[in-house]
């Protein structure tokens, strides 16, 4: 699209359901929402495999969850843990 940005991440009211989502932010939105309680990032980290011990291997999947919680598909506490939105 010239000259309008598209964003690979949707605001949720902008997107019809989760199946806008790429992939991977599907998979992070699905593992978020089976919790009983507010997730860590190293909690999601391990159920997608990545090694958490690494500290620059959660930074990029913190990334994602923070761009999910600014388009309103999560809520991120205070306490740095996320939820999902009802």
């Amino acid at each position: 699209m010239a000259g309008q940005a598209v964003l690979l991440i949707p605001h949720r009211g902008d997107a019809a359901d989760e199946g806008g989502l790429p992939g991977d932010y599907r998979k992070i939105l699905a593992i978020v929402r089976e919790a009983d309680s507010p997730v860590q990032v190293r909690a999601v980290g391990e159920r997608l495999g990545l090694d958490a011990s690494i500290h620059g291997k959660l930074e990029p999947l913190r990334a994602k969850m923070t761009k999910l919680a600014a388009r309103g598909w999560l809520h991120k506490r205070g306490d740095g843990r996320f939820t999902a939105r009802p």
